[in-house]
């Protein structure tokens, strides 16, 4: 054995439809160095955990007991007019969820009812809808599977320290009754965290605080693209601030990293002289020593993900991980910040094809699937055609999806050759159909090279993904109907797609030369100790509000096309779910499915009744004085922080008691019954009515 044993730990929010390649890649190049590896993916134990009857029964009640509560006070304030809010609009939720929601999960992992598509819009209401509980119990959190989101959230680590106590944290109860208790009975010398995304930060910060208090002699370290580009921006004290309570962090690629961070804990060796792990300072603060951060993809050995929960994934089939390539071939698109990089994406690399298809093959008999996603940055159409050469050549019978760059190279007999190779979908990076936004962007295809690379593809059967977004600096109002208007035009070809909306991200060259995009001046706010937050002021407007108002709208009709879905269901962009639908149903699916009208966003039998003190409507409309309070505080004072926003919020108006009988149903704010209201006394305020729908 090279050193002692690690536990390799993916937190919360994520998919968890697939596994994710971060822990796999590391378990397999530990393992071939011989370093004992115990992965965890605590995102799917996590939320299979939370999404139960047990817990959401507890929900339910614990949403009860708070509605109680604030019934029972005279006047609300500002911010108990939003918690209020949330409760009563997630009420007919929490009563309906908890005897469906182990159904739901039950669909999600049958083939049969997965393929209903009835039974499969069913189980993706429950979900949300319990998603929606687990928030407005835990208010003012957001969560779903990508975003894991309270008002002061990562500004200091006294609010991190704050949103990680048992009444505020969802997975708190998975932590202490689960994970520790594992973590205690593997005997680990480390605990890594592999935090990949910004919604897994918090979780994260809240896993290793109750993981030191619980194991203090483990080392615990973090690392990961979501960790990294916040550490590398920070230096001395705040970098210190920064590492909380992790022993250490591991920046830029980890699996060199780690293993010299495993082996010096083994044997006792400083940490500060390991190349790319971040260590506290006396004198300093916190330091990391320079060192590169980019892995030979060649030398690396194949994901390993042995060990991993495989059969507890919300999906009926596997679909696994795998990266053919790192880094993007391409490399100047000038919004992006992605992956392990100070800026712009990491430098792009290649496995030998054949070594790939090696790979492939032993996934694929190892662990009974023929379903892969080519997880890359991007990779160069000549080296994704050479490959599907190669599996074609070498008889490997498995289905797979990928993103590619459009590029005039993928002719439709090109695309002809993916398909034979087993390519179910592509996600293209279209990003916008304004040729000057696009040159600005440096995009390198025309929108005509884009059109005609969708169309190549979806003539041989594969399923063009379009990814899109709006607001990108100086786009006009028209700039963004074109690309409406492109999406429109092709809707027989574009499988599905997504329209976001610009971020300014610190890494990328728009936040780097700002002046060449119409942007006055960026700023980070005082108070954000970690420095995750950056905002911007154009030199002038580009769009008013009615443009907007108009984007929405045509974008909202543009939708009806087609059976879109968020993130990780089936008719979103690049999910597991999505390519099992393609692969059995055909491109065409998310549109047939469009036409026949399922409604997916109403919870079978949650409806009820009960008697409120404070009119909810009253409530919602606190969102909006919320809105302007947080306009002022950015935009206007520049700061951030919980005394800053309270003198606002203190200032707002009170909402006094009206008591009155409402109506609840799923997913919609609760309407207020006309007739007339029991006598009092009847029953409790916070009660419901065991009358269902």
């Amino acid at each position: 054995m090279s050193g002692g044993r690690i536990a390799l730990v993916y937190p919360p929010t994520c998919d968890p439809t697939a596994p994710y390649l971060a822990v796999p890649m590391l378990t397999g190049f530990l393992r071939s160095r011989g370093v004992d590896v115990l992965p965890i993916d605590a995102n799917l134990e996590a939320f299979d955990d939370l999404l139960s009857e047990p817990r959401m029964t507890l929900e339910r009640d614990r949403l009860e007991q708070r509605l109680g509560a604030l019934d029972a006070k005279q006047s609300l304030g500002h911010t108990e007019q939003l918690e209020y809010a949330a409760l009563v609009e997630a009420r007919a939720d929490a009563s309906a969820v908890p005897k469906g929601i182990e159904r739901a999960k039950q669909v999600f992992r049958d083939e049969a009812s997965f393929f209903d598509a009835h039974a499969y819009a069913s189980a993706v209401a429950t979900v949300e809808a319990a998603l929606r509980v687990v928030s407005a119990t835990h208010h003012p959190l957001h969560l779903d599977f990508t975003a894991y989101r309270t008002p002061f959230g990562l500004t200091s680590m006294e609010e991190i320290e704050r949103a990680s106590g048992p009444t505020a944290d969802p997975f708190h109860a998975y932590v202490q009754e689960q994970l520790i208790p594992r973590l205690r009975a593997a005997r680990c010398d480390v605990v890594g965290l592999s935090v990949c995304f910004p919604g897994q930060l918090q979780p994260a910060y809240a896993f290793a605080l109750a993981i030191k208090r619980a194991l203090p002699e483990v080392h615990v370290t973090c690392g990961g693209p979501g960790i990294t580009q916040m550490l590398i921006r920070l230096s001395g004290k705040r970098l210190a601030q920064a590492l909380g309570p992790f022993d250490s962090a591991c920046v830029f690629e980890g699996e060199h990293t780690l293993l010299a961070l495993v082996q010096a804990v083994a044997s006792g060796k400083p940490l500060r002289e390991i190349a790319n792990v971040v260590v506290r300072d006396r004198l300093l603060g916190a330091r990391w020593l320079p060192g590169h951060g980019m892995e030979d993809l060649k030398a690396l050995p194949s994901p390993d993900f042995e060990g991993l929960p495989l059969d507890r994934y919300l999906a009926p089939r596997l679909v696994l991980p795998y990266d053919p390539t790192r880094g993007c071939y391409w490399g100047k698109c000038t919004f992006c910040h992605y992956g392990l990089a100070e800026v712009g994406t990491a430098s792009y690399r290649e496995r030998v094809v054949e070594v790939v298809v090696d790979h492939l093959r032993a996934l694929s008999e190892r662990h009974g699937t023929r379903f892969f996603y080519l997880s890359q940055d991007s990779v160069a159409p000549k080296t994704i055609l050479k490959l599907s050469q190669a599996i074609i050549d070498r008889g490997l019978d498995i289905r797979w999806a990928t993103d590619l760059k459009p590029e005039k190279v993928m002719t439709k007999e090109r695309a002809e050759t993916l398909r034979k190779a087993g390519a179910v979908a592509c996600a293209l990076g279209v990003e916008s159909a304004s040729s000057r936004v696009l040159e600005l962007i440096d995009k390198g295809a025309p929108p005509k090279v884009v059109g005609d690379v969708i169309d190549h593809l979806a003539s041989a059967g594969i399923a063009a993904e379009a990814m899109c977004f709006t607001d990108f600096p100086t786009e006009t109002h028209e700039e963004a109907l074109q690309t409406f208007d492109f999406l429109e035009r092709r809707k027989k070809n574009v499988a599905v797609y997504i329209v976001g909306e610009f971020g300014l991200t610190h890494g990328s060259l728009v936040a780097q030369e700002p002046d060449r995009f119409g942007i006055a001046e960026t700023w980070e706010l005082e108070g954000d100790q970690l420095g995750l937050g950056i905002f911007f002021e154009p030199t002038h407007p580009w769009k008013t509000d009615d443009e907007r108002a108009d984007e929405a709208e045509r974008l909202d009709e543009l939708s009806s096309g087609w059976a879109l879905r968020t993130y990780p269901w089936a008719g979103a962009v690049s999910t597991a779910h999505t390519v099992l639908y393609y692969e059995r149903f055909g491109a065409g699916v998310f549109k047939e499915l469009a036409k026949r009208g399922l409604a997916d966003d109403l919870l079978a039998d949650a409806h009820l009744e009960a008697e409120l003190r404070f009119d909810p409507a009253a409530c919602a409309s606190a969102a909006q004085r919320e809105a302007g309070v947080w306009g002022t505080l950015v935009h206007d004072e520049r700061r951030v922080g919980r005394a800053a926003y309270e003198a606002h919020a203190s200032a707002l108006p009170a909402l006094s008691a009206k008591p009155a009988r409402y109506v609840f149903a799923s997913g919609e704010p609760p309407k207020r019954l006309t007739r007339p209201r029991p006598a009092r006394g009847r029953r409790p305020s916070h009660a419901v009515n065991a009358t269902r729908r």
